[in-house]
């Protein structure tokens, strides 16, 4: 994606927002390489009814970000016969990514590692089905992010900003959400900053959009889940603020 192009304005089906190059654009381009293997990892933002069973590469990647990535990437650099795998799972919270992490990431080797997490990790315990506090995200995802540089060192990771918006379900029950939603994406971006990854402010991102005039339910119905739209506005801050 081209600076001048992307700078120009973001459009995802008729929804403009005017985006900061500070804040969404990479500082250089990144080059990716032939079969260069890119793993996005996550909850139902990222799984987003992607195949489960015997999951492979460039293969039912669900329907959000990571496959409206993947396709814009395919096709930008069709030659280089990139392999994008999508593990994210519905419900995950950072404990049940520590379970599966070997398997899932470590394993798989990826060049690059995407990682969203977080909006669980207080959702479940608003809905008393968990008991898991910030801090307890906070020390858990820093340990994941370590264990991570430790195992693989030469791996770019992206840590991409935990976000709601003020709809449905957020917006119905805002007083539980905040201000604690907001100590843990200073706690995502703490943990982020510590081990030196890439940062992809989706909050930020949102919160431009809405403020340029888009209706927060059309980027996120239950203010959690993104729609389709959402889904294209993430996928495009993601590819300019990696550089790829």
């Amino acid at each position: 994606m081209r600076r001048r192009t992307f700078m120009g304005g973001i459009s995802a089906a008729g929804i403009t927002a005017c985006l900061s190059e500070k804040a969404f654009c990479g500082d250089k381009k990144f080059l990716l390489k032939k079969q260069d293997v890119i793993l996005f990892q996550g909850d139902s933002i990222t799984d987003a009814g992607r195949q489960k069973k015997d999951p492979i590469a460039n293969q039912g990647l669900g329907r959000g970000y990571p496959n409206v990535i993947a396709e814009s990437l395919r096709k930008d650099h069709a030659s280089l016969d990139l392999q994008i795998h999508n593990r994210g799972i519905s419900g995950n919270k950072v404990p049940d990514l520590d379970r599966r992490w070997q398997a899932d990431c470590l394993d798989i080797e990826p060049r690059v590692l995407s990682i969203l997490i977080g909006v669980n990790d207080i959702w479940h315990a608003l809905n008393g089905r968990y008991d898991g506090t910030a801090e307890t995200y906070r020390d858990g995802f820093a340990a994941l992010l370590a264990r991570t540089r430790k195992a693989l060192p030469n791996t770019t990771i992206v840590v991409c900003e935990p976000f709601v918006l003020m709809s449905g379900t957020v917006k119905k029950n805002e007083g539980d959400w905040f201000p604690e939603f907001d100590v843990r994406r200073k706690f995502a971006k703490e943990a982020a900053d510590s081990a030196k990854t890439v940062w992809v402010p989706f909050q930020s991102m949102f919160d431009e959009a809405v403020a340029a005039g888009t209706q927060p339910s059309a980027l996120a119905g239950d203010g959690v889940h993104p729609t389709a739209e959402g889904h294209k506005l993430m996928a495009e801050t993601w590819r300019s603020v990696v550089g790829v």
